[in-house]
């Protein structure tokens, strides 16, 4: 299935109470990452749906039939319709195609990575991203969670603060907090977050990944960047750029540097 499907698939039928918005209920993605187990993907569809929500994405899951899983459907439990609507896909920037601004969910600190939110104040920030199109929300796998280079992808972090003594949540649970405090935010039982007047269009995530690749081998033309031993470079470019919220504007002069920058040192760039 190719990236754009999940943006023109035929959802579940949403109560138009629920719009929220700049019609966040519609507008937000739950993406799962290689889930390990069908019956958590069911418990996730059904934590959606009671929170108004129904755009499910999975990136490369474990048991590749999951949408027809016994257990996957009994655990959805009258959420059938949110996980037969599921799209799956086989890898996150597939996922992200599209999408405006995104939120890794992550239970552990990052050295690197972009910034780090409440659950509650991602929620607020998605009302304002929603404005202008899709935002996603990204859990990684039961065991392992999300990747350094997953996280990276994203455009900011958010921790779930469980109990330090025992944090342990399980995939549809964490999945279950972020919709509450979305559906909070989107019906605006939350504070009030900037309107984003005056700013230009965020940059796609496809957009974004296409500059750092254009980035990085300027960087590397004028011995800047050593692949051999990188030291994080780009990590923290990385980061730097998140906490920028890029517009596509922004992206295009970026790339622009990046392009003279090759021409003058070895020729075009992509």
């Amino acid at each position: 299935m190719n990236s754009s499907n999940h943006r023109s698939l035929q959802t579940p039928d949403i109560d138009p109470a629920t719009a929220g918005p700049h019609g966040g209920f519609t507008s937000t993605l739950f993406v799962l990452v290689e889930p390990s187990h069908p019956g958590n993907v069911g418990a996730a569809a059904r934590a959606l749906k009671t929170m108004g929500f129904s755009r499910l994405v999975l990136v490369a899951p474990r048991v590749g039939h999951v949408k027809t899983d016994a257990e996957a459907i009994a655990m959805a439990s009258g959420a059938d319709d949110v996980l037969a609507c599921a799209t799956i896909v086989p890898t996150l920037g597939e996922a992200l195609a599209g999408v405006q601004w995104s939120v890794a969910l992550t239970a552990r600190t990052r050295e690197y990575g972009p910034p780090q939110m409440a659950p509650r104040i991602a929620a607020s920030e998605a009302c304002r991203h929603t404005a202008q199109g899709d935002v996603a929300f990204v859990f990684g796998n039961e065991r392992t969670g999300l990747s350094n280079e997953h996280v990276e992808r994203c455009s900011a972090l958010a921790h779930i603060p469980a109990n330090p003594a025992y944090s342990s949540l399980n995939l549809a649970q964490a999945v279950q907090v972020l919709a509450y405090e979305l559906r909070l935010a989107y019906l605006g039982e939350t504070v009030d977050v900037p309107s984003g007047e005056g700013l230009g269009p965020r940059a796609p995530s496809e957009e974004i990944e296409r500059m750092f690749v254009h980035l990085e081998n300027a960087l590397i033309a004028l011995e800047f960047l050593d692949p051999s031993n990188p030291k994080k470079l780009m990590s923290r470019l990385r980061r730097l750029f998140a906490r920028a919220g890029l517009e596509r504007e922004e992206v295009n002069i970026v790339r622009g540097i990046a392009k003279h920058i090759l021409l003058k040192t070895s020729g075009p760039g992509d």
